[in-house]
């Protein structure tokens, strides 16, 4: 398979080099010491023909592009291939010469649907060993939190189920039941706007993106999402599993998938590298994930639960005596002073990747359709936030626009000492020169001037 190229090298001898900014050249040389593009080759090695066409874009370079969109905060891969085309800090990083032209969007899309989930997740469990080797997965105390990413996806696109007819055609229908033979617009109106239940899921699908669910979005708006799921180390902020599911189900049902990916993670890390990785002792989750069967699961498969608990009148426990313990020892936990700490840091740790890979990263609205496609590319997402945390470590920023923002604040620090000395060493000049000329005066007095 040739698929190899010059990353983190000098270039050819007869042809000149990009300009690298330092944050991409440091990940290029700890991808080079760690060998990432052999690994990632040998990962993708079964979707690649040794001698067959045109050559592919190459594993290093696909998975590098998918990074930059969080580095950069790049939502869509047409605005991650315009930014690599445009840019010689990202043509360096890619190991392209400025006479190379950088893959075009339709390149990377294709190669995406190309390589498999399981090859996605592998180069996510490869960062994570990384990190395990430093120091940056504890795998003790897990935090478990969901968000929803807006779907692309239009509600006035959709069909119903089972008949395949659009909204307006439903609505035509039951306005032609109820005795108007001709409805207007106004009249469909006024008829949808007394039925009850009009978004079900149940009822209505986007044909574009079928696994898209008509949800409510955090700013109140209704609009077609997908639920992004972490599963977060909160001993380092490390995430440690991410998962795609449907914006409809609750939390105490997509916390099996979550959880389950984040045990095999953890355990894939610590059989990797031998390091002391701790498997998911303890659960910290928020009050949406609390019920009386999700403890009573969670404690009976060995997890330490710090759920927090909403207001609820008093229960019932009739034939119900296991969940009854399990709930109030996690009532009890969670009072406890370790119990407050942990629901602090959650608040701190659980939100800061959400903020971290959807706001500044650029993933609040995928351009993706399908579960399998958007958790493709947020892998890679996870996988560079989590590379922040590496590079955080060993070279003192996580991002190259937190490097520029570091030089920023040091000029602007700089500018004003300069400043404060300046405006110091004048005062003391005028100060000294005053003193200096009264001295002059009480030696010398002027003649005195006669009148008349």
């Amino acid at each position: 398979m040739k698929c190899l190229t010059y990353l983190g090298r000098e270039g050819p001898p007869d042809l000149p080099t990009a300009a690298s900014h330092p944050f991409y050249a440091r990940l290029n040389r700890l991808f080079a010491e760690q060998s990432f593009d052999d690994f990632a080759e040998q990962a993708c090695r079964a979707f690649y023909a040794d001698k067959m066409g045109r050559p592919g874009l190459p594993p290093g370079i696909y998975f590098r592009l998918l990074m930059v969109g969080y580095f950069e905060g790049l939502d869509s891969e047409r605005g991650i291939a315009w930014r690599a085309a445009d840019s010689l800090t990202l043509r360096d990083f890619l190991g392209l010469g400025l006479d190379e032209a950088p893959p075009d969007h339709s390149t990377i899309s294709r190669t995406r649907r190309l390589i498999d989930v399981e090859t996605h997740q592998a180069i996510f469990t490869w960062v994570l060993e990384r990190l395990a080797m430093v120091g940056l997965v504890k795998g003790k105390t897990i935090g478990i939190d969901a968000t929803t990413l807006e779907a692309n996806a239009a509600l006035r696109s959709i069909v119903h189920r089972e008949t395949g007819e659009s909204y307006q055609e439903f609505l035509t229908k039951l306005a032609q039941a109820s005795g108007i033979k001709t409805p207007t617009r106004a009249a469909l109106a006024r008829l949808d706007r007394k039925r009850k239940k009009k978004g079900s899921n149940r009822d209505w699908k986007n044909p574009h993106d079928p696994d898209a669910k008509i949800t409510k979005m955090k700013d109140g708006r209704t609009h077609f999402a997908h639920k992004a799921e972490h599963a977060v180390d909160l001993d380092t902020g490390a995430v440690v599993a991410v998962t795609v599911q449907p914006a409809n189900q609750g939390d105490t049902t997509t916390i099996d998938q979550t959880l389950a990916d984040a045990v095999d993670h953890l355990t894939a890390v610590k059989d990797a590298t031998k390091a002391p990785v701790a498997i998911a002792d303890e659960i910290v989750a928020d009050k949406g994930y609390h019920s009386r069967d999700t403890v009573l699961e969670l404690q009976e498969a060995g997890f330490r639960t710090y759920i927090s608990e909403p207001d609820r009148p008093p229960q019932g426990w009739i034939d119900q005596h296991a969940e009854r313990d399990a709930v109030y020892a996690n009532r009890r936990r969670i009072q406890g002073d370790r119990g407050k700490r942990l629901l602090r840091k959650r608040g701190e740790l659980l939100e800061r990747p959400n903020a971290h890979l959807y706001d500044t990263g650029g993933m609040r609205r995928t351009y993706l359709r399908g579960h399998a496609n958007i958790l493709k590319r947020l892998l890679v997402h996870a996988s560079a936030g989590n590379l922040g945390l590496w590079m955080r470590q060993t070279f003192g920023v996580g991002t190259p626009r937190g490097l520029q923002d570091r030089l920023v604040a040091l000029i602007a620090l700089w500018l004003t000492v300069s400043a404060g000395l300046t405006a110091a060493l004048t005062a003391s000049v005028a100060q000294l020169a005053d003193h200096l000329l009264d001295r002059a005066a009480a030696r010398h007095q002027p003649a005195s001037v006669p009148v008349g």
